[in-house]
């Protein structure tokens, strides 16, 4: 799953959904939850199920969903329509939930005709819980990749980041480390409230895709250009990885590279892996 910029749009504003979706963006997050007042969501809901019930897009869609009996509520609704990706699940920090909405989806997927398991989920993890279950939420049914919520994150450790997130560092490479471990995609770098100052913005997300995530999550359509640009390997590095990859090709085991350097398997992945996130 390849997907780099995932664009949320608050689910009480149906005029914006189709507009997310022409934004270039990878994934469209129609969000139940915090962007929605409490008076607001069950109109929300009810504007989110009509529009999953059109035909369906080339980009992923997938609904952020309340916690509690009213996200149990909320997957119920929006599991049958036709647009679905998948659901992203909020405060997520067990496998019993990732077990509830699991047969939630089985028995819509049954009902409307789709293939088990085809809807995925994206656990959200957003405190200390969270962070210490990310092996166990990477490891469940449906995971597509883990997402991380750094405001609510900070909130629950007591913290306030500083301008390289050093605060955050332990807490965000326990979650590429519990997707590497289970071989699902590597997660999206948490959102940005910056989309005035792009360059900032910029610099901050290639801070965290050296990180290891390979994407991130936006909340304004002006990031979603950076994300895809900063994100995506450029033709210097595809073209430096098929030499890699010739060079290893020609010469198996180890070779020789262009700077001189020893190129072995480990060195091989690496190149793979670039040319399939291009």
């Amino acid at each position: 799953m390849t997907v780099r910029s995932w664009l949320y749009v608050p689910g009480d504003r149906p005029d914006r959904f189709a507009k997310a979706v022409a934004t270039g963006a990878g994934a469209v997050v129609l969000d139940l939850e915090d962007a929605v007042a409490p008076a607001g969501k069950d109109d929300a809901r009810a504007a989110v199920v009509d529009w999953l019930a059109g035909p369906r897009e080339d980009v992923q869609v997938w609904v952020r969903v309340n916690t509690g009996q009213r996200g149990a509520d909320d997957v119920a609704a929006v599991a049958r329509g036709a647009r679905l990706t998948g659901v992203v699940l909020p405060k997520a920090s067990s496998r019993a939930l990732l077990e509830r909405v699991h047969d939630q989806l089985l028995a819509a997927e049954a009902a409307t005709g789709r293939a088990p398991c085809s809807l995925g989920v994206s656990p959200l993890v957003e405190s200390a819980a969270g962070v210490l279950a990310a092996p166990a939420l990477a490891g469940g049914p449906r995971v597509r990749c883990l997402q991380l919520g750094e405001v609510d994150l900070a909130a629950d450790l007591g913290v306030v980041p500083g301008p390289d997130g050093a605060e955050l560092l332990l807490a965000r490479s326990s979650v590429v480390l519990a997707s590497a471990a289970a071989g699902i995609a590597p997660p999206p770098a948490a959102v940005s409230t910056q989309f005035r100052d792009l360059a900032a913005f910029e610099a901050e997300t290639r801070r965290l895709a050296a990180l290891g995530f390979r994407g991130r999550a936006c909340i304004h359509p002006a990031q979603v250009e950076v994300v895809e640009r900063v994100c995506r390997p450029t033709a210097e590095d595809v073209a430096t990885a098929r030499d890699v990859l010739a060079r290893l090709e020609a010469s198996p085991g180890v070779a020789v590279g262009a700077d001189g350097k020893l190129l072995d398997e480990a060195v091989a992945r690496q190149a793979r892996a670039t040319l399939g996130l291009a």
